[in-house]
């Protein structure tokens, strides 16, 4: 169980947002935090405390007028911590190549594969073939709906038609390196994680998998590690003192090397 950090990047600045209030209509979302550095400054942070597998995403669509923007930060955020991060936003098999050789790690994807309502295994397999298995995360986040939650697409605007089980988790797994599943309903609330997806998460230990929701203080975070059985890794955002919320960074950040509750 290790912290993964993060830096999500919206309108050309570092910010954490309540991830289900998203709106790419005027560029709109409900914010917790505004940094007033720049992804760089993160990204050498993270780098200088040995955390390694961070997550940098661009909250804008390639057809804000923020996104150059965007794209600029989260650019420099690579270079400055060279394979040490992972990069989501937009990615596609015909520009994930340049974000490897920008220097993320890993590219993250969700709506190239997730189009329509459903999964494209052709284009899973594009990706895989473009830049490898292994420098490839799958991004399932997902929402709470009837029976069950299922992945959502477009910075978590729209519903798909997948089910997040067991199942699909292993198919899935035959195309990345790594999962990262957000709980969108409680992202950026630092109101309680979800306990009923990290535990379906948990039942899978053949690839790692981050979790990201509603960890709001440091007595959630032990609740997590104990439904999870130390399994998954963790990354905070709003509850982080870093961007403005009351979980010592100083604390997380020992969580780099792996924590087996």
């Amino acid at each position: 169980m290790r912290f993964r950090p993060c830096i999500d990047i919206h309108n050309g600045e570092v910010k954490q947002i309540v991830g289900g209030s998203l709106n790419d209509e005027n560029d709109q979302a409900v914010e917790n935090f505004t940094a007033r550095q720049g992804a760089d400054y993160f990204a050498r942070l993270y780098q200088k405390d040995g955390l390694r597998g961070g997550h940098v995403i661009l909250l804008n669509p390639p057809s804000s007028k923020y996104y150059e923007k965007t794209r600029q930060q989260a650019m420099k955020a690579l270079a400055a911590y060279p394979k040490g991060l992972q990069i989501g936003g937009g990615i596609t098999a015909e520009n994930a190549e340049e974000y490897i050789e920008a220097g993320a790690s890993h590219v993250i994807v969700t709506s190239y594969v997730f189009k329509d309502g459903k999964i494209h295994w052709d284009l899973m397999d594009e990706l895989r073939r473009a830049v490898g298995k292994e420098h490839v995360v799958i991004d399932l986040s997902c929402r709470r709906k009837d029976d069950g939650y299922y992945i959502v697409t477009n910075r978590w605007q729209t519903f798909t038609n997948v089910r997040l089980t067991g199942e699909i988790l292993d198919k899935i797994a035959g195309y990345c390196d790594e999962f990262l599943v957000h709980g969108v309903d409680v992202e950026g609330k630092a109101s309680g994680i979800e306990d009923k997806l990290v535990k379906l998460l948990g039942e899978k230990h053949d690839i790692p998998i981050t979790y990201a929701g509603g960890i709001g203080k440091l007595s959630d975070l032990e609740h997590f590690g104990e439904i999870s059985k130390g399994k998954i890794d963790f990354t905070i955002g709003s509850a982080l003192d870093l961007f403005g919320g009351k979980i010592p960074y100083e604390i997380v950040k020992s969580y780099g090397e792996t924590c087996v509750f």
